[in-house]
This record gives C-alpha cells, sequence and structure tokens, in this order.
C-alpha cells in the first residue's frame, strides 16, 4: 500500500516595483541563513489566503505595505523531505500610489528578524535578474517586464464578490431582500476581508438585499469605507434591465480605483459579459461560463489597465472562501 500523499506547502509573495527615472526596479530581500537574494514571500498561514499571505510576506520582510496587481507566474518544486512547495506571486506596488488602499482593514504586521531577513533593497530590473541567487526566480521577474512593456502593469482592481451563503428561500418567510446570511456566510464575509484588503479595495458597491449587504459589511467596517448601493445589482432590478447592470460595471471599470461590486449569481452572467468585452480575447475565454459562475463567498478580481480606448481587462482570477462550514 502506497504512502499518503502529503499536502503541498503552500507559500506566497510578490515582485514590488516601482518607476524610477523611467526604468522599473523591484525589490529583493537578502535570507543571512541561506546567503541568497530573492523575492520576498512564506509559508501561508493556517486558514490565510494566498494574497493576504503575499502582502503580509513582504511588509514584514521589508516595511513595505503593497497593493497586488496583476498575477505572475509562480514556482514549484520539491523540498528536502519529498513534500511539493508551491509559491504564487503577483506584482504590487507599495501603497499611497494615488490609490485610497484601505490599510485600516488589515493588522499590524510585526518585522522579519535579522536573522531571517537582514536587508533589502531597490533594484533596476537587469540588475536584479543577475542578483537573483536562483535561476527560476528570474520567471516572475520576466513575465514582470514583459507586461510592463505592453503597458499591462499599472493596473486597478474590479473585484466581483458573489454573496456568503443565504438561508435557503424554503426556510424564510419574509421579503427576498431580507434573506439573511447564514452562519457560514457570516464567516465567508470575514474571510473576505483580507483579500479585498490585499488588493487594495478603497470603494465598495452592493445590491441593497440582505445577504449583499451583509457580505460587504466586514470589509467596510474595517475599511472604513462607505458602501455604495446600487439597486441596479440585486436580481428583481436585473430582470427588469440588464443594461443597467452593465452601466454600473462599465462606471466601475472606468473609474482609476481597486473597487469591490457584490451581486448575486443570476445577475453575475452580464457582469461577466461586461468584462470579457472589455478583455483581451484570451483573458475573456478563461472568464467563468458555466451556472454558478462563482461559488457562495466566492471572488473574481478583474486586473484592467488604462489603454487610450478605455479600460482593458488584462488578467484575471478567483479566490474561493477559506471559511470553514
Amino acid at each position: 500500500m502506497s504512502p499518503p500523499v502529503r499536502p503541498a506547502v503552500e507559500a506566497a509573495g510578490a515582485l514590488v516595483w516601482r518607476v524610477r527615472a523611467g526604468r522599473v526596479q523591484v525589490a529583493l530581500v537578502h535570507r543571512p541563513r541561506y546567503r541568497d537574494w530573492s523575492w520576498p514571500k512564506g509559508k501561508l498561514d493556517p486558514g490565510e489566503a494566498a494574497p493576504a499571505a503575499a502582502v503580509r510576506e513582504v511588509e514584514e520582510e521589508t516595511g513595505l505595505a503593497v497593493v497586488l496587481g496583476v498575477p505572475l507566474p509562480g514556482l514549484e518544486y520539491t523540498l528536502a523531505d519529498g513534500r511539493r512547495k508551491v509559491v504564487r506571486y503577483w506584482a504590487a506596488q507599495p501603497a499611497g500610489r494615488g490609490d485610497r488602499a484601505p490599510l485600516e482593514a488589515r493588522p499590524p504586521v510585526p518585522r522579519a528578524e535579522a536573522d531571517e531577513i537582514d536587508r533589502w533593497e531597490w533594484y533596476d530590473v537587469r540588475t536584479a535578474a543577475k542578483r537573483l541567487t536562483r535561476q527560476e526566480d528570474r520567471r516572475p521577474l520576466d513575465a514582470l517586464v514583459e507586461t510592463f512593456a505592453k503597458d499591462r502593469l499599472d493596473t486597478r482592481a474590479l473585484v466581483v464578490a458573489r454573496h456568503g451563503q443565504a438561508r435557503k428561500r424554503s426556510q424564510w418567510d419574509g421579503a427576498e431582500g431580507d434573506r439573511p446570511l447564514t452562519g457560514l456566510g457570516g464567516r465567508q464575509a470575514d474571510a473576505m476581508v483580507p483579500v479585498l484588503a490585499a488588493f487594495g479595495v478603497g470603494h465598495v458597491v452592493t445590491s441593497d438585499w440582505e445577504r449583499c449587504a451583509a457580505t460587504m459589511a466586514p470589509f467596510a467596517h474595517a475599511a472604513r469605507l462607505a458602501p455604495e448601493i446600487s439597486p441596479e445589482l440585486t436580481e428583481a432590478e436585473h430582470d427588469e434591465s440588464p443594461a443597467r447592470v452593465a452601466a454600473v460595471v462599465g462606471r466601475c471599470l472606468d473609474e482609476r480605483v481597486d473597487t469591490v461590486l457584490c451581486t448575486h449569481r443570476p445577475v453575475l452572467p452580464t457582469v461577466l459579459d461586461v468584462l470579457a468585452t472589455h478583455a483581451r480575447r484570451p483573458v475573456a475565454n478563461r472568464l467563468p461560463t458555466e451556472n454558478p459562475y462563482l461559488q457562495p463567498g466566492e471572488v473574481l478580481v478583474a486586473h484592467a489597465a488604462m489603454t487610450r480606448r478605455g479600460p482593458r481587462v488584462v488578467a484575471t482570477e478567483t479566490h474561493r472562501s477559506t471559511a470553514a462550514g
């Protein structure tokens, strides 16, 4: 009988970038234990979402509070004990790039001990490629450089959220718009907070039905944001006019602020259609096409770059709730 497969070790980090004198620079950290230069990264804490881990690790190792941008190629390799390690990476910018990053929604982050990270430096990307100790660490850097050359690196996020699990219609005697979240739905709403904070969400747009408003409440409270209530995003209003939903989504894409839009499963096809019309074909082809599109408490992050023709969705990713059932 073969031994059970051990779960992979999951880690996350970011390539923090900035532009100085027309040149892209990235932040590298030095680990004295391994005598190497690498990207800030680290293992996920139990129950922690990968985006939240990425911003936490960057702040621990550099002191920089960052906002995640487009996902970059990750790495997989085998550890000495035989376990597989999976590292996810994002491009990231220091908070304060003209956005309203909700740093209040993030817990305090202690700095890494000097025996773990003893220094970090900004390097031009060419110098960084030479400074990196491990050849495989150049893969996400090459992707970042290519994305910058195509004007797809400076993006804002439109996060599409499906509300958390709600009480079943058969178990609710009140109005449809008042149907509340279950206990699991409330935990899914709480678990969404660090994910939205990692992507720098500074604007909350939500259906005014209770299950959506309650899903957004924990983040809005933590980030000290007043949600924008949009009746157009309810199931009833969508049935009357999908065009009005499309207009709300288009407006959110046009705004230069990271935004979350919370709505219902029957509304999601219209939202996704708008994203598809603003996306490159390979990106549009990866959008969900089958019911239920997103699970309760799941989010889709659309990364939009501003072009001369308007916003262009250049990458997407999804994140399921880490809340326990």
